[in-house]
C-alpha cells in the first residue's frame, strides 16, 4: 500500500494490519501527467479516488468553450465524481492533473464491500462525508454573499496549500470572477 494512504488510513481510524492488508488488495494505483485527464465528461465515473501526490482539479466546460472550475484536490484529499458514481450516469465533468500526478483508486464494488466488511472504515467514509456536505454549504454561501476580495482572501486562509500551485486563472473561475477581478483583488490585498 502507499504509505501516504495507509497514514492517512491510521490517522482516521484504528485499522489492524489484516485491515489493511484488505483495503490494500483492492487498490490500484494510477499516475497522471500534469494535464492528463482521470475523468473526462461523458464517462461514467466508476471509483473512489485518493490522491497520494499531486494536484487535480475537477471542471466544466460550457457551449462556449469556457471553463468552470468546481475544486481542487491535493495529496491527503478525494477526488471523483459522486452523482456519476451513485447514479451510473455519464459525468458532467472533467477532472486532470495540474501537476504529475498519483492517485490511489478503489472501484465502487470493491469500495462498498469494505465498507460493509470494515466498520472503521465505513465510519471513516461517512465522517468524510459529513465534512464534504460542509464544506460544499459553505462554498455556495461565499459564492453568493461575498465580494471579489471577500472570496480571494477567504480561499487564501481556507487554502494556502493551493495558491503557489494552481495557475491564477483556474483560481480566478473557482472564485466566480474574471482573471482581471482577481489580478486587481490580489493587488489591493498586497498593499495592506
Amino acid at each position: 500500500m502507499v504509505e501516504i494512504f495507509k497514514a492517512y488510513l491510521m490517522e482516521r481510524a484504528d485499522f489492524s494490519s489484516e485491515d489493511l492488508v484488505r483495503i490494500d488488495s483492492f487498490v490500484s494505483i494510477k499516475k497522471l501527467r500534469k494535464k492528463q485527464y482521470l475523468l473526462q465528461e461523458g464517462d461514467v465515473w466508476k471509483y473512489n479516488a485518493f490522491i497520494t501526490h499531486g494536484c487535480l482539479r475537477t471542471y466544466s466546460v460550457d457551449e462556449k468553450g469556457h471553463e468552470h472550475n468546481l475544486s481542487f484536490s491535493i495529496e491527503n484529499w478525494w477526488v471523483g465524481d459522486r452523482e456519476s458514481l451513485q447514479t451510473g450516469q455519464p459525468s458532467l465533468y472533467n477532472i486532470d492533473a495540474i501537476e504529475d500526478s498519483e492517485i490511489a483508486l478503489i472501484s465502487k464494488i470493491n469500495f462498498d464491500l469494505l465498507c460493509q466488511e470494515l466498520p472503521a472504515f465505513n465510519a471513516m467514509v461517512n465522517s468524510i462525508l459529513q465534512k464534504s456536505f460542509i464544506a460544499s454549504q459553505k462554498r455556495i454561501h461565499s459564492f453568493i454573499s461575498l465580494s471579489a476580495e471577500e472570496k480571494y482572501l477567504k480561499f487564501l486562509a481556507q487554502y494556502p496549500q493551493l495558491v503557489n500551485r494552481v495557475p491564477q486563472g483556474m483560481i480566478a473561475s473557482y472564485l466566480g470572477i474574471t482573471p482581471e477581478t482577481l489580478s486587481r483583488v490580489r493587488k489591493s490585498s498586497s498593499r495592506r
